[in-house]
């Protein structure tokens, strides 16, 4: 490759001095791949590397394939491509390339010669359904020349979490495919200036409960170093499915298949199905806060297993690496069910019982009402629950999808060990956003923190406030990269020291920084006593 310009060769790197637009050529283990300049400028940009190889047809579920090779250079500028799902239930903009091959990596390098440069890789969310790796891309956190960033595709869905337990159907490809990437960086991230052995994994709502369960995975033991859960965790209703097969007959039978007792057909269906046909229902939007198709406790069939016990198991015997987490949710996570308050709010004053997280389970359905009611009235009192109850509404869906999964799972790493666990909960809210129906009150909604923080809009629509908060969030967010503590000895902010028990102390981000203790509150306690009676543990 020829620019007209002046070059230089260092750690990998093929750099154009006057070439337009700057480029910059990669030798990874596959062959060269040449990235260019964001338009954001101080950072190249390589789209699409395939990291590995997704099986298609018949072998769809299975565990991906190593990656292609090539010898010619790689024009890493392939933006569009996404794993099969349902388009029409998202807001995605621009056209897309969907196709059950589409395992690619995007890279976020600094416009540095620095080398050895801590890594992050970002997990996208989407209810482990939807989304793709450059949704959110890591800009601004690049910009600092402190890191290096990959985001990434992963199979969703029935391709990613169908679990049959089966050899063509084992379960759990998209967490695979997630253990794979991170087997990708530690072959080829040096090349690229990043340190293979200073790996911070993050991501938000199923992204978070993804790294969550990354970090006590045994085939990702040693594959990174550093846990970023955001508003997502091991142990939310959202993160481990509770009977598997079950699930598979359910989605089966409203695809129509007449079949689904017969183990062997009901494999054969998923895997002649057309993929278009595995994407015509809306998964994830359950009263009980289930969603099907999602990472499960696999079968020992003798092929690597992602997830062999229980997340609570294998927390409380301490199996698996403790390692520094920057752990926390939003204050109104719950406005993430607004749409459904108006048809859910008389529904939940008919029949509560339908709204109780799918991990709980009762030995009959009177006990099922009797906790039903126990939780309705610390909630909601003995009031019907109507427009004056809204905030009381968004309180629960905050707590019983995302904040106490988040505090059950702390409290259980505390107990077993971790000792560097830094909690928080960020609440802040610029004026321009909405207020929450029939209020004038605003909240910060599910994943606003990873919003902040990764936000690449116009900032001059912004206030003042919002934005001096967004570099508050990359500057604490930057020092666990690079440190493994969000405030560093030394640094301006306040002391933020890990969490202990009693879920004390956390931060509380708003515009400004305000240590406090007992996170969630009397909350959490509360439904301690109900999951410790209650839980129900995942089927193998």
């Amino acid at each position: 490759m020829l620019w007209n310009g002046i070059f230089f060769c260092a750690c990998g790197f093929l750099v154009s001095v006057t070439g337009v637009p700057d480029s910059r050529v990669v030798n990874i283990h596959q062959g060269p791949v040449k990235g260019y300049m964001a338009p954001e400028g101080g950072v190249f940009v390589f789209y699409g590397i395939p990291y590995a190889t997704a099986p298609t047809g018949p072998q769809k579920f299975r565990p991906p394939l190593p990656p292609p090779t090539w010898t010619t250079t790689f024009e890493a500028v392939q933006t569009n491509i996404i794993c099969p799902q349902n388009l029409a239930l998202t807001n995605y903009e621009g056209e897309f390339m969907m196709q059950e091959d589409c395992l690619i990596a995007n890279l976020y390098v600094p416009d540095t010669e620095e080398t050895n440069l801590p890594v992050l890789v970002y997990v996208h969310g989407g209810a482990f359904q939807y989304g793709y790796g450059s949704k959110r891309a890591p800009i601004h956190l690049v910009q600092s020349k402190k890191i290096i960033a990959v985001n990434f595709n992963y199979r969703l869905g029935a391709h990613g979490f169908l679990c049959l337990g089966t050899e063509d159907v084992p379960g759990n490809a998209g967490m695979k495919d997630q253990v794979a990437l991170l087997r990708w960086v530690q072959k080829n991230i040096a090349q690229f200036g990043g340190n293979p052995n200073d790996v911070t994994i993050n991501g938000c709502s199923s992204g978070g409960a993804s790294v969550d369960l990354l970090m006590i995975s045994k085939i990702a033991n040693g594959l990174f170093h550093r846990v970023i859960p955001e508003s997502g965790s091991k142990t939310a209703p959202f993160s481990v499915q509770v009977d598997s097969i079950a699930n598979a007959k359910r989605i089966a039978k409203e695809l129509n298949c007449s079949t689904v007792d017969d183990i062997d057909n009901l494999e054969n269906f998923y895997k002649t199905a057309p993929y278009e046909k595995l994407y015509e229902i809306d998964l994830g939007n359950e009263k009980d806060t289930s969603i099907v198709f999602l990472p499960c406790i696999e079968r020992d069939i003798g092929d690597e297993m992602f997830l062999d016990d229980d997340p609570v198991n294998i927390i409380k015997n301490g199996e698996y690496t403790k390692l520094p987490m920057l752990y926390g949710v939003t204050d109104m996570e719950g406005i993430y069910r607004m749409n459904n308050f108006d048809n859910w709010k008389d529904q939940m004053n008919i029949n509560f019982a339908d709204f109780i997280p799918v991990n709980l389970k009762f030995s009959n359905m009177e006990e099922k009402e009797e906790v039903a009611q126990k939780i309705k009235e610390f909630y909601f009192g003995n009031e019907t629950i109507n427009e004056e109850s809204v905030l009381d509404y968004v309180k629960y869906f905050s707590d019983v999808m995302f904040g106490y999964g988040t505090a059950r799972s702390v409290k259980m790493q505390v107990e077993a060990g971790n000792s560097q666990i830094y909690l928080y909960e960020y609440a802040f809210v610029d004026d321009s956003e909405d207020y929450i129906p029939y209020t004038n009150i605003r909240g910060a909604d599910h994943c606003a923190q990873a919003h902040a923080i990764l936000y690449l809009g116009d900032e001059s629509k912004l206030s003042q406030e919002y934005k001096n908060m967004m570099s508050v969030m990359r500057d604490l967010w930057l020092n666990f990269i690079t440190t493994g503590k969000p405030v560093p000895d030394g640094s301006k902010y306040p002391a933020w020291p890990p969490v202990g028990y009693n879920r004390s102390p956390y931060m509380s981000i708003n515009g400004t920084l305000a240590l406090k203790t007992q996170f969630l509150g009397n909350r959490a306690p509360f439904w301690d006593e109900i999951y410790e009676k209650h839980y129900a543990k995942p089927e193998f």
